[in-house]
């Protein structure tokens, strides 16, 4: 065991505050994100938007560790020093579900969200006596209960998805990444994922940042949003706030326009191309 290594029993988990300041990541000698900074709350969600390469998966990835940054401080729970924990320590703390995971072939469900467990099992197979309450806790959670039993590789991509992230819930940690997890789903897995996603903040106070594509999902699931535009933060605070036609159309390039949903009372938004709407382009011939 490695010096300051946690022992005892897992618990349920809690939710705890997730700072980076300072961040600064290159490839091959070249800045991609410049000095950003952001903050997850417990029962929050944050999310990340911005158009392609403006370094939204890289400063979440920076988040989990999976990038080292050039510079960054990386605070949890206000006090305690992300960066100089253990990889054990680290994963009791914030997990991470990727993009593009692999497909188990002859494993259980069951088995899948069982290795979330890691950071709890030591060495040599230590014995982890609150695992299978963690594992029974995270699938029900995610709706894959029924599912315990059946192979993985039998799963449509919307079980799978929910699959691994019971994975990431048995980890029981305070802090939950998610790298644009609705993408490759249909419309029903799409929201029923964001719902559950809104629950693990609203009802088990755990901090979530989040990299979505969709403007509008964002809108609907964030408390706040982190806005990126060529690795900077140029944007932070509530969907309201952020997404303004001026700031996204300044950071997509394309004029996009911003209203709200006469239905729902949610911010949605409509990016215009030059094949517009026909009563537009009526309107400005005349």
């Amino acid at each position: 065991m490695q010096p300051g290594e946690e022992t005892g029993a897992a618990t349920r988990p809690q939710g705890h505050e997730l700072s980076a300041t300072d961040v600064t990541v290159a490839y091959d000698g070249v800045d991609v994100v410049h000095d950003a900074r952001m903050t997850l709350r417990p029962g929050e969600v944050t999310v990340l938007v911005g158009p392609n390469g403006s370094g939204k998966s890289t400063l979440l990835r920076t988040l989990a560790r999976l990038q080292k940054p050039r510079t960054a401080t990386l605070l949890i729970g206000g006090d305690t020093d992300g960066l100089a924990l253990s990889p054990r320590q680290f994963s009791r703390r914030v997990a991470l579900l990727t993009q593009g995971r692999p497909t188990p072939s002859g494993l259980t469900v069951r088995d899948v969200v069982e290795f979330g467990r890691y950071p709890y099992r030591g060495r040599w197979g230590k014995a982890d006596p609150e695992g299978p309450a963690a594992v029974d806790r995270a699938m029900a959670m995610t709706g894959v209960s029924d599912l315990a039993d059946r192979g993985a590789e039998h799963l449509s991509g919307g079980q799978l998805q929910r699959v691994w992230l019971a994975g990431c819930l048995a980890q029981e940690t305070g802090v939950l990444l998610l790298d644009e997890p609705t993408n490759h789903l249909d419309l029903r897995y799409q929201v029923e994922l964001l719902d559950l996603v809104r629950d693990l903040a609203d009802d088990h106070g755990i901090a979530v940042g989040a990299v979505l594509h969709d403007l509008d999902q964002a809108a609907a699931v964030a408390d706040r949003v982190v806005l990126l535009h060529e690795g900077r933060v140029v944007a932070e605070g509530t969907p309201e706030d952020v997404l303004t036609s001026r700031r996204l159309t300044d950071a997509y390039g394309i004029r996009i326009e911003v209203d709200t949903d006469p239905l729902t009372g949610r911010l949605r938004t409509r990016a215009i191309g030059r094949h517009h709407s026909r009563s537009e382009r009526l309107s400005t011939s005349r």
